[in-house]
């Protein structure tokens, strides 16, 4: 690994402590993230909290924060493995954000970013299987963790080379949701829509 390389790691770890959801929720005047709702500053926690406008913006920055490091990287021909570990450290800093007292998100916007310099074909995957996931069952995590699971087979089957960093990225990202696994196994998850549309009716 080349001093250059290092570098971009660590501002791929710093670009992603950039928390979005709580400073988006600033600007609008919201709660903060962290404290409200689910207490995840995430686009979904958002959408609950201040509706689908600022959702989108925190979505958008989130996917960026993992998109802009790896893509750069891999224009550069940086080799997929250190692709991986700039991936992981663009989704470590949204999960244990170094400004925001380490208090981050679930990290899957900000995995989806950093996995779009494969190609389109695998972000359309998996962004269709999150939302046929979630138009299904109604649970946003649950869309999570089965895109994440399914994340390397895809992978596998469109560009083999990047399925180990692809598996480690998602690993992370179902280690971070093991809240939800014993909510959803508890049948103590919220749904999506329920918490919308009791948001949308106060």
């Amino acid at each position: 690994m080349t001093p250059f390389v290092l570098l971009i790691i660590i501002a791929a770890y710093l670009l992603g402590s950039v928390s979005s959801a709580v400073l988006i929720c600033r600007l609008y005047g919201l709660p903060d993230p962290r404290d409200s709702g689910s207490g995840n500053p995430g686009a979904t926690n958002v959408l609950r909290l201040g509706g689908r406008g600022a959702a989108a913006m925190v979505l958008v920055c989130d996917i960026l924060k993992g998109m802009v490091p790896v893509w750069f990287s891999y224009f550069i021909g940086v080799n997929p493995f250190l692709l991986g570990i700039i991936g992981i450290a663009a989704c470590l800093g949204h999960i244990y954000p170094i400004f925001f007292h380490f208090r981050g998100g679930k990290g899957v916007a900000t995995a989806l970013g950093a996995l779009a310099p494969i190609g389109w074909d695998l972000s359309g995957m998996l962004i269709g299987t999150w939302l046929l996931t979630v138009l299904i069952f109604g649970y946003s995590s649950l869309g999570s963790l089965i895109t994440a699971l399914a994340a390397p087979m895809f992978t596998w089957l469109i560009k083999p080379e990047y399925t180990m960093p692809v598996s480690m990225l998602s690993c992370l990202i179902v280690f971070r949701h093991h809240d939800n696994v014993r909510r959803l196994l508890e049948g103590k998850e919220s749904k999506i829509w329920q918490k919308f549309s009791r948001k949308t009716k106060l």
